[in-house]
C-alpha cells in the first residue's frame, strides 16, 4: 500500500476521531439521530400496545415504542483490506485486552443515557452491545478507524468513550428503525381516521341513527327509506342478511347486487353494477357514491376484531344519507364521531314491536319442552347431548350453530319454522342472534355461561353481557312469526335469578370505535424496515400507533397467526398481506393446512385449478357417518370458501370458482343431510367402538383430519380394532371429548344405550350416497 493513501486514511480517521467525541455531549444530542425523548420503564404499564386503552396519546413525542418488538439483524463483517490498513498504522490487537474494554464500555452510565437519547432503552441497549462485542471479537475483518480507536484505547492514548459513535453506528444497523422512528410514528398516526376518506368529507352528509331493541322494526324503516332511493348501499355483519336484503329488494322491484368476500351476484345478465348493492360490511365501497347507505348493527363498532369495519364504513361511505342502525347505548357515541366531520345526527328511536317477557320458572327438564321452543348453548358439546335427549323423548329438533354452511343454517331455519313439519324444538347457539328469521316462541338459556379465548390463547368462561342477553332473548315473539308474545327462562332453576339480573342492566354505553392498518400503511413501513417480517412490522406498528380516546387499534393476532405460518413461502408484501386478511377458522387444522398449500401453490406462480383443489379435499365426498365426519366435512366448506375469497382477489391464480361454487352447494347439501341425521351421527360415533370393529375404517376421509388421531396426544392407532367397549380412555369416542366435540354425560349415556341396542339405520345414508355420486359422475361426464 502507498504512503500517501496510508497518510490519507490516518488524517481521516484523526478528523473523524475529534469530531465525534463523546465527551462533548451536547455534539452527541445535536446529532443527526434526533431526541426520541426519555425512556419508559419496561414494567411500565402505558408502554404496551393499545389495543386496551383510550384516549392517553394524543402526542407522538410523549410515548417511547414498545422495543421489546424491535428484531435485531445480523450483521456481517466487510470483506476488505480493513483490518491490514489497522494493523499497518497501528498493531494487532489483543481479544482478552478487547474484551476488558469492551466490558467496561457497557458499564458506564453515562453511555446508556446518551443511547438513550437516541432512542436506545435498557433492552435495545444490552441487545446492541451483546451484538457489538460479538462484531469485534469475531469477524476477520475490522474497519480501519475502529481498529485505530481500538488499539488508542488499549495504549491508553484514548478514552473508553470515544467507543460510543462505533457503538451507534453498529446500532443502527442491526436496528434500522432508529433512523427512521420519526418517519414511522408519522405512517401510524391513526388520530384523524376522518381524513382518510377525501370522498366523504367532499359532501355533507345526512345521519340517521334508528335505535331501539331486537324486533323493534328499526331495520325496516332504514330498508325502506333504502328502496326509494334512487341507489344504495346496504352494509350488514353477516351474509345471510346481505343475501336476506338481496333477495328482499330484488322482489321489491329494485335491481340489486350482492357483494360478500366469496360471492359476487350481478342482477344484469352483462354484469353490468346496479344502483343498489347489498354486502358485508368489510366489502362496502367507500368512492362509490350513493344517494342512501344503511349501516347495521352499529354497536359492533366496537368489536374487538372487526370493529374496524364500522368505523371505516360510518367515517367513509360517500352517501347522501347514513341510515344507522343499532342499539341506543351507540347513539351518544356516533353523535360525537359525528361532531368530528361536521355532520348533524338525527335519532329515531323505536320500541318493541311484540312484549317479551322473563318467566318466573324455570323449564329444569327436557319433558317440560313446548312447540316453538329455543334452547340456547354456547357449545357444540351441548348441542349434541342435547339434541340426542330431545330424540330419546322421541321429539324432533332443529340444529343451528355458528360453523354450519349458510345453506344449512337456512335449511335449519325452514324445517323449524314450517309448521307443517313435525319439528317444533330448535337447538342452537347464539348464532341465531342475528341473520335468521325464526318463529320462536320461547328462548331457553341452556347456560349463561359463554367460552371465550383470551389474549394468551386461553380457553375462559365468562357470563354473557347484557348486550349478548338482549340480542338473544329479543329472537322470541318476533312480530313476523306466528307467535305474537316473546318468553325467555332459564333450563336450570339457579340461573334465573341471574338471567334476571343481567337483563335488567343497562347495556354499557359504547365509548370507542376500531381501526386497523391499511395494505398502504404497512407497505410504507416495510419501505423503512425491508428485512422485518410482516407479523413484526404489524406488531411495531401498533406499538407506535397513536390514536385519540375515540378510537383503539383491533385485536390483530388472526392475522399475526397467518403471517407466521406463511412467513416461509416466498410472497410479496401486498399479496402476504391479502393473504393474511382472508377469514379462515384457525382453530380447524384442516383448513389452516390448506390455506399454507395455497399460498404454497400461489408463490410457484401455478394457478389453482378445479382439479387441484378436488384433490386437496378428496372430492367427491360421501355423506358423514359419525361426527367426526360432518366436523371435517365443514371444514372442507370453509376450504372452498376460502378458494372464492381469494379468487377475488387474485383472479388469474384462481380461475375456477365458479366449479368450486358448484361443489360448494352439493357439499352443502351432504352437510344438511349430515346435520338432519345428527343424532345417528352421535350414536354411530360410539358405535365405531365397540368390540371386533375398526373405529376409523368405516369413514371415506382422506387428508388431515381436525380430530385426527396423529393430532391427539396419546390416541391408538386405526388398527387397534379390539378396544373393549368399557375403556373410554382407548374409544374414539374418548378423542373427541378431547376435542371438546362430546360431554363425558353423553359418553356415558351412549355407553348405556348401546349395551341395549345394536341396530343402525343406515341404509337411508347410503341411498343418499349413491344418489349424489351418480349426480357427481353426470356433471363430470357433462
Amino acid at each position: 500500500m502507498s504512503v500517501n493513501r496510508c497518510m490519507l486514511l490516518f488524517s481521516r480517521v484523526q478528523h473523524r476521531i475529534c469530531a465525534i467525541s463523546v465527551r462533548n455531549k451536547n455534539a452527541l444530542v445535536d446529532s443527526p439521530c434526533g431526541n426520541f425523548g426519555s425512556t419508559t420503564s419496561l414494567n411500565d404499564p402505558w408502554s404496551g400496545p393499545l389495543t386496551s386503552r383510550r384516549g392517553v396519546y394524543s402526542n407522538s413525542s410523549s410515548r417511547s415504542p414498545d422495543t421489546s418488538l424491535f428484531v435485531p439483524l445480523n450483521i456481517k463483517s466487510d470483506v476488505g483490506d480493513g483490518w491490514a490498513v489497522g494493523a499497518e498504522l497501528t498493531q494487532p490487537l489483543d481479544r482478552s485486552e478487547l474484551l476488558k474494554i469492551l466490558n467496561k464500555f457497557y458499564k458506564r452510565n453515562e453511555m446508556q443515557k446518551i443511547a438513550a437519547d437516541q432512542g436506545l432503552d435498557a433492552r435495545l441497549f444490552h441487545q446492541a452491545f451483546i451484538s457489538f462485542r460479538k462484531y469485534v471479537l469475531e469477524i476477520s475483518t475490522l474497519s480501519a478507524d475502529l481498529h485505530i480507536i481500538l488499539n488508542d484505547i488499549c495504549c491508553g492514548a484514548g478514552h473508553i468513550d470515544d467507543l460510543y459513535p462505533y457503538f451507534m453506528r453498529h446500532a443502527k444497523q442491526i436496528f434500522p428503525m432508529l433512523d427512521c422512528m420519526e418517519d414511522l410514528r408519522k405512517i401510524s398516526d391513526l388520530r384523524v381516521p376522518a381524513n382518510w376518506y377525501p370522498e366523504a368529507r367532499a359532501i355533507q352528509r345526512k345521519v340517521i341513527f334508528h335505535a331501539g331493541p331486537t324486533n323493534s322494526g328499526k331495520t325496516h324503516h332504514a330498508i325502506q327509506r333504502y328502496l326509494a332511493a334512487k341507489s344504495g348501499v346496504y352494509c350488514g355483519p353477516l351474509k345471510l342478511l346481505a343475501h336476506e336484503i338481496f333477495e328482499k329488494s330484488n322482489t321489491a322491484g329494485v335491481p340489486c347486487d350482492l357483494v360478500t368476500g366469496e360471492e359476487r351476484t350481478f342482477v344484469d345478465a352483462e354484469e353490468r353494477q346496479a344502483e343498489h348493492v347489498a354486502c358485508t360490511i368489510e366489502m362496502c365501497s367507500v368512492t362509490t357514491p350513493y344517494e342512501v347507505a344503511v349501516i347495521d348493527e352499529i354497536q359492533m363498532i366496537r368489536d374487538i376484531s372487526r370493529g374496524w369495519a364500522w368505523t371505516r364504513a360510518l367515517l367513509g361511505l360517500c352517501a347522501e344519507e347514513i341510515h344507522v342502525c343499532g342499539e341506543p347505548a351507540a347513539i351518544n357515541f356516533v353523535t360525537e364521531l359525528m361532531y368530528t366531520t361536521g355532520e348533524e345526527v338525527e335519532v329515531r328511536n323505536y320500541k318493541r314491536l311484540t312484549p317479551c317477557s322473563i318467566l318466573d320458572r324455570a323449564v329444569e327438564s327436557l319433558d317440560n319442552l313446548r312447540p316453538g321452543d329455543c334452547i340456547v348453548c354456547f357449545s357444540k358439546n351441548d348441542i349434541y347431548s342435547i339434541s340426542r335427549q330431545i330424540e330419546i323423548r322421541g321429539l324432533e329438533c332443529a340444529v343451528i350453530y355458528g360453523s354450519l354452511p349458510p345453506g344449512t343454517k337456512l335449511s335449519q331455519a325452514k324445517k323449524f319454522n314450517d309448521p307443517e313439519d313435525p319439528c317444533k324444538i330448535l337447538v342452537a347457539t347464539d348464532a341465531i342472534g342475528m341473520g335468521l328469521n325464526l318463529s320462536i316462541k320461547r328462548i331457553i338459556f341452556n347456560s349463561l355461561v359463554k367460552p371465550n379465548i383470551n389474549e394468551k390463547g386461553e380457553k375462559e368462561l365468562d357470563t354473557i353481557s347484557t348486550s349478548q342477553a338482549l340480542q338473544i332473548a329479543g329472537r322470541a315473539g318476533r312480530f313476523s312469526s306466528i307467535f305474537k308474545e316473546g318468553e325467555v327462562t332459564t333450563m336450570h332453576r339457579d340461573d334465573l335469578p341471574i338471567l334476571k339480573e343481567i337483563l335488567s342492566r343497562t347495556v354499557h354505553a359504547i365509548e370507542i370505535a376500531g381501526l386497523h392498518p391499511t395494505a398502504e400503511q404497512i407497505e410504507m413501513f416495510a419501505y423503512h424496515l425491508p428485512d422485518a417480517t410482516l407479523s413484526n412490522l404489524i406488531d411495531i406498528f401498533v406499538s407506535l400507533s397513536q390514536v385519540d380516546g375515540m378510537y383503539f387499534v383491533c385485536n390483530i393476532d388472526d392475522f399475526k397467526f397467518l403471517a407466521d405460518m406463511i412467513q416461509h413461502i416466498p410472497l410479496n408484501l401486498r399479496s402476504r398481506y391479502v393473504f393474511c386478511t382472508a377469514p379462515i377458522n384457525k382453530k380447524q387444522p384442516f383448513v389452516c393446512t390448506s390455506f399454507l398449500k395455497f399460498a404454497r401453490q400461489f408463490s410457484r406462480d401455478e394457478p389453482l385449478t378445479f382439479d387441484w383443489v378436488c384433490r386437496l379435499v378428496s372430492w367427491p365426498l360421501v355423506p358423514p357417518k359419525n361426527i367426526k365426519d360432518l366436523v371435517h366435512l365443514e371444514a372442507v366448506h370453509d376450504v372452498l370458501d376460502l378458494y372464492l375469497w381469494l379468487s377475488y382477489r387474485f383472479m388469474d391464480m384462481f380461475p375456477d370458482a365458479n366449479h368450486v361454487r358448484e361443489i360448494q352447494q352439493e357439499l352443502d347439501s351432504i352437510i344438511q343431510l349430515g346435520v338432519r341425521n345428527i343424532t345417528r351421527l352421535i350414536r354411530a360415533t360410539e358405535t365405531s367402538a365397540t368390540p371386533g370393529t375398526d373405529p376409523l375404517s368405516n369413514q371415506r376421509r382422506p387428508g388431515p383430519s381436525p380430530v385426527s388421531p396423529r393430532k391427539v396426544r396419546g390416541a391408538p392407532k386405526a388398527q387397534n380394532s379390539g378396544v373393549e367397549a368399557g375403556q373410554l380412555d382407548k374409544s374414539l369416542g374418548s378423542r373427541l371429548v378431547q376435542e371438546g366435540l362430546l360431554t363425558p354425560d353423553l359418553l356415558r349415556q351412549l355407553q348405556k344405550e348401546w349395551s341395549k341396542e345394536h341396530r343402525q339405520e343406515e341404509g337411508g345414508v347410503k341411498l343418499v350416497a349413491e344418489t349424489l355420486n351418480n349426480k357427481i359422475k353426470g356433471r363430470k361426464k357433462k
